[in-house]
């Protein structure tokens, strides 16, 4: 008796069989029912999360031949469990402490202009400033800094450091910075007009950081010059997102803040 294969479809109308490529983190892939493009940021049981270049999310499901890598059908599945690598050295480059535990917050403390300045230095820094014990505040703006560090009252056991941006010659940052006299507080400073710029650009994927005419809103001007939606707080983080560690920003704000760092730190 002849034995037949439960399968009686034809070879010719067979599909291919397509590769299965782990949805590894950054990952990018195109979703071909909705032209979706993005780069890899989560994989759950059943759902892939991609991102776009301009910081949008969307999960869809994890089927076979569900997506296009480079052109091609592909089969998206689950990384495989690895066990945890322990860094050696902490984002900005600091020799890792493994186990060490968040030190109690010194008296001093670095302030720094605003929201994105907090969030940067804590992505690059926040290992080296829990060891230390150094906690970061935001200021709304520099216009009443003396004011701000005189009610600090910074003193031997309680440094003060702050970073402000733009403080280059001549701008009413630097006149501010100046006016603070307390050897116990550092004001420096980054060149740039917004803590954006401090990213490079090629960390992001652009060729330069466009100018902006007087007179605009920076940060919407720019969104506007990049062709992104004119909607700051998702520029924001899909320019957060791209830092990594150190080697993401200019030296211009890494030697500042690691001499902030040092001067709170530092012993008397």
């Amino acid at each position: 008796m002849r034995q037949y294969s439960p399968d009686l479809t034809p070879p010719w109308k067979k599909p291919r069989p397509v590769p299965e490529v782990p949805a590894d983190p950054g990952l990018v892939v195109e979703e071909p029912g909705t032209g979706f493009c993005g780069a890899v940021i989560r994989c759950e049981a059943g759902t892939v999360t991609l991102e776009d270049r301009f910081g949008k999310h969307r999960v869809f499901p994890l089927e076979p031949r569900g997506f296009l890598l480079e052109g091609r059908v592909v089969t998206l599945v689950r990384p495989a469990a690895a066990a945890p690598v322990r860094p050696s050295r902490t984002a900005s480059g600091s020799v890792a402490v493994p186990g060490a535990r968040a030190r109690v917050a010194r008296a001093g403390r670095i302030y720094v202009e605003g929201r994105h300045d907090a969030e940067l230095v804590e992505r690059v820094w926040g290992d080296d400033l829990r060891v230390e014990g150094v906690v970061v505040e935001y200021l709304e703006g520099v216009d009443d800094l003396p004011a701000v560090v005189d009610a600090f009252a910074p003193g031997p056991d309680a440094r003060l450091g702050v970073l402000v941006d733009h403080l280059v010659p001549g701008s009413k940052e630097s006149r501010i910075a100046e006016a603070v006299t307390s050897e116990h507080a550092l004001v420096l400073g980054h060149p740039y007009i917004d803590v954006w710029e401090a990213v490079k650009p090629s960390s992001v994927g652009i060729a330069s950081w466009p100018g902006v005419p007087r007179g605009q809103d920076w940060k919407t001007g720019v969104c506007r010059a990049l062709g992104w939606p004119e909607n700051t707080g998702a520029a924001w983080r899909h320019i957060l997102s791209r830092v990594h560690s150190y080697r993401d920003l200019e030296p211009a704000l890494l030697g500042r803040v690691e001499e902030l760092i040092d001067f709170v730190t530092a012993p008397e």
